[in-house]
């Protein structure tokens, strides 16, 4: 697979991806629902714990909340292993939660006891975002050294981060569109991404690192390419391990469960995605540098200046020795020829010298 190559489209993907959830942001912010489903623990609000000791529907919950309270979406669940039910809902003055305790008992003849209520202030909910916020940069800031030493690249350390960022900016757009409880569980999912997905980054960088010392005569892209093939697999099974697991959690689980687990879905999915196609293309782009034109240009022109301006090379001054020694054997063998000829005519001249003198 040519995955550098095609680096471009993959990034493209992912922006798709980002670019629906902020659409789905904007989108709920003008219909006035907000841009998340911000839950008690991020909003603010009041949380009811009724113990109802028989058989219920969430439905009649959901029914007698709206009507006392006026809110269009109280959040109801029903507590596993009982006959409890937990309502959560945007803070309500002391009348109205009154009202709201008075139907509950009509409706099933319950005691002051069933009820439990808390309440969390705007203040409380803001310091959460803020941990939230600040457990996220952490965890990046301290993944980033550790890999940096580790590797003793910063790069890598920086291509890590982005594929971090990636993941955790998918789900959170998926937060968004699917509209997804924001509470404590937001935190756990994100925290749990990012360790899942900085994983199998590491396993391929690892690969790199090795391929450098054995594939030396490879281009950059052809070394990144490699590496990413020779872990692809690993990646796939590792996270389709993952991705079952977590599906039947969601199945057979409570709303608080399915809340945790279909963002954990979600993660694990743009883990596998970055890790294999994002993760070496930001370590490619952060190393790459191309040439510059006008070097690569004048390349072919530096021998001929050499050859035209300095001593003829080595191999040329051989190559011209071999083809002088014809020419300087033929000389030799002309001037031995002429000696031979001017040798046999003076003995001709001294045997007619006689003759003429008679």
């Amino acid at each position: 697979m040519r995955i550098v190559e095609n680096r471009f489209r993959y990034i493209t993907g992912s922006l798709v991806a980002l670019a629906l959830g902020i659409a789905f942001m904007i989108i709920n912010g003008v219909s006035g629902n907000g841009p998340f489903n911000l839950d008690v623990e991020f909003s603010g609000g009041t949380s009811f714990q009724i113990e109802i000791g028989q058989e219920f529907n969430n439905d009649d919950i959901a029914a007698i909340t709206k009507e006392i309270t006026g809110q269009a979406a109280p959040q109801i669940q029903k507590v596993a292993g009982g006959d409890q039910v937990l309502i959560r809902m945007r803070s309500i003055d002391q009348a109205t939660r009154i009202s709201l305790i008075e139907k509950f008992k009509t409706q099933y003849s319950l005691e002051d006891s069933a009820f439990t209520y808390s309440d969390i202030s705007p203040t409380i909910s803001a310091d959460m975002q803020r941990a939230a916020v600040m457990a996220v940069i952490v965890a990046c800031a301290a993944m980033l050294v550790y890999i940096s030493i580790r590797f003793r690249d910063i790069r890598m350390g920086a291509a890590s981060i982005m594929a971090l960022l990636h993941d955790a900016l998918v789900m959170i757009a998926f937060y968004a569109i699917l509209r997804i409880p924001l509470n404590y569980s937001f935190i756990a999912a994100v925290l749990t991404i990012l360790g899942y997905s900085i994983n199998a980054t590491i396993v391929l960088f690892d690969r790199i690192r090795e391929n450098r010392t054995r594939l030396r005569k490879v281009s950059l892209a052809e070394l990144v390419n490699t590496s990413v093939m020779q872990t692809m697999r690993r990646s796939v099974f590792t996270s389709l391990t993952v991705f079952v697991s977590v599906l039947a959690l969601y199945i057979v689980g409570v709303s608080s469960i399915k809340e945790f687990s279909l963002p954990i879905m979600i993660g694990v999915v743009a883990g596998g995605y970055s890790s294999i196609f994002l993760s070496g293309s930001f370590w490619y782009m952060l190393n790459h540098k191309p040439e510059p034109v006008a070097a690569t240009a004048a390349q072919p022109a530096k021998p001929e200046s050499r050859a035209s301006n300095g001593p003829a090379p080595a191999k040329a001054e051989s190559e011209l020795s071999k083809t002088n020694v014809p020419t300087r054997s033929r000389s030799r063998s002309n001037a031995a020829s002429g000696g031979r000829n001017a040798r046999s005519s003076y003995k001709k001249a001294k045997k007619t010298k006689p003759d003429a003198t008679v």
